[in-house]
């Protein structure tokens, strides 16, 4: 089968499309043959070799947490999915023809193979960011880096659950971020007292590690109010750094819900081959998302 690997830590030009033997499932896990697979931060931030010890690894490596495809192997004690079935998940080295799962979901009605894809990792850590940052109904929640998946994933969870939120994005994303129920500014020189005009806010997500973090905590008048996913040297400033994943099956349970209900939904920004995830790597590093970015390996 193809597959994304790389054999050293480095940019972009470090990930090679390689034949590799097929993965199988073993006890607990399934496979898919893999019609998409969705790009994330921490592919490239591994990739580059940033330790982030939610997930660790040896190299050769291959890449990507996210996927969604058809089921073609079941392994003993997995119940309530068949060969056949079309599902999205988490497992591991998903820039690939066949994966494994370790956590996943029946997909949707109505979803495409691509668009599945974009939501696993994406919604564990928006549901996950949410619950550590301990913010209520009726309070307002700023949410720094707010156009990517993660943002677009709890600018939409918030607003279901009663809270009213603040994003701030780049110029071309404002409409998109008003789009999702969200009061919206920009980045840049006197973003901190545009916010401030916007209203109180009660916490804040640092979803870009932008290095905003002290400036969230002057927000928020207390570092335990702001939890970041991507400065890691938020602790240093008594910010959480939220690196380590919950329950996925319980995040795509509750994904699969929302979707269905009508309730979340995020949008596939732009789509590449295996042979162009160093592109997708590239784009993905370099921000400014819409959505989410995905893999397209067969019919999405």
């Amino acid at each position: 089968m193809k597959k994304v690997s790389f054999a050293e830590f480095g940019g972009p030009e470090v990930l090679q499309l390689i034949d590799a033997e097929e993965p199988h499932a073993g006890p607990g896990r399934i496979r898919v043959a893999v019609r998409a697979a969705g790009v994330n931060p921490v592919d490239w931030r591994l990739r580059e070799g940033q330790i982030l010890g939610a997930h660790p690894l040896s190299l050769p490596a291959g890449v990507g947490l996210d996927a969604a495809g058809v089921v073609d192997e079941v392994g003993a004690g997995v119940e309530g999915v068949a060969v056949g079935d079309a599902v999205f998940g988490e497992g591991a080295s998903t820039y690939a023809e066949f994966a494994v799962l370790s956590a996943w979901a029946h997909l949707p009605a109505g979803l495409t193979f691509a668009e599945a894809a974009g939501y696993p990792s994406v919604v564990e850590t928006a549901l996950r960011v949410v619950r550590e940052v301990g913010v209520r109904s009726g309070q307002t929640l700023l949410v720094s880096g707010a156009s990517g998946g993660v943002g677009s994933a709890v600018l939409q969870i918030a607003r279901e659950r009663g809270v009213k939120v603040i994003g701030t994005a780049g110029a071309a994303n404002q409409e998109y971020l008003r789009g999702l129920g969200a009061l919206a500014t920009t980045y840049g020189e006197g973003w901190v007292d545009r916010v401030r005009g916007l209203g109180t806010v009660d916490a804040a997500l640092d979803l870009a590690g932008s290095g905003v973090i002290r400036e969230l905590v002057e927000l928020t008048g207390d570092p335990r109010k702001v939890v970041s996913i991507a400065d890691l040297g938020a602790p240093g400033l008594g910010v959480r750094f939220s690196g380590a994943a919950g329950s996925v099956p319980d995040a795509l349970a509750e994904a699969a819900d929302l979707i269905a209900r009508g309730r979340l939904h995020i949008p596939v920004e732009k789509s590449y081959t295996l042979a162009e995830a160093a592109a997708a790597h590239r784009d993905s590093r370099a921000g400014h998302t819409r959505g989410r970015r995905v893999i397209v390996i067969g019919g999405s």
